[in-house]
């Protein structure tokens, strides 16, 4: 299947008060994201949506435990916010994470060195921007898509432009003839290791 056009819709931040809805819109429309979730924000109570976000076939990945600037942390810290997200989620749904995504894609060599997991940037909609609007987003996301794109995303608290944008962006790439996949199969599907030394994905390709 490499030559289906592939795109992965990922996103930061939750869960929150929006990623239900965010689920909404992807089980409407047939399709997967990946969800890197933040760590302090996984309590019990969000129990059912990340129990939803792995029936509906989704991924969930690791974004941190606090939100923090990592490249400015020591390795034990560095450790730690990685083990608390893993394991925090591990209690609640059995699933391990595979994928990493930097808070402010701040980086460090002692990062790289620490955490064993592949780094995703990906193309960014700065849907986390406030001044940002819901075209802007949806242009963001269709001037720089490519096959095998990894698009990133915020289901952060509120972000309302977002819902707005992500149905006509799920249009639109449609329209081009792309497929959805989630940060996994994306990798699976082209054939691609995305276990590479000192190195952060926006694109499977890249």
């Amino acid at each position: 299947m490499e030559n289906e056009k592939l795109v992965a819709l990922t996103f930061d931040d939750g869960p929150s008060n929006i990623t239900e809805k965010v689920l909404d819109i992807l089980e409407e429309n047939h399709i997967v994201g990946t969800f890197f979730l933040i760590g302090q924000y996984v309590t019990p109570e969000k129990k059912p949506v990340l129990e939803r976000q792995l029936a509906l076939g989704c991924e969930i990945a690791n974004h941190s435990f606090t939100h923090s600037d990592m490249s400015k942390m020591s390795p034990e810290e560095i450790r730690e916010e990685i083990a608390k997200t893993s394991a925090v989620i591990r209690e609640l749904v059995p699933v391990e994470t595979r994928f990493f995504r930097p808070p402010y894609i701040s980086l460090s060599d002692a990062m790289y060195d620490n955490i064993d997991l592949p780094f995703i940037c990906g193309t960014d909609s700065r849907d986390w921007d406030p001044a940002s609007t819901v075209q802007d987003r949806i242009d963001n996301v269709l001037n720089t898509v490519h096959d095998g794109s990894l698009v990133l995303m915020h289901d952060m608290k509120d972000n309302q432009k977002t819902l707005e944008a992500l149905p006509v962006i799920i249009r639109e790439l449609r329209g081009r003839g792309f497929q959805f996949a989630t940060a996994s199969q994306i990798f699976e599907k082209k054939g691609i290791d995305p276990h590479v030394p000192h190195k952060i994905w926006s694109n499977v390709f890249e």
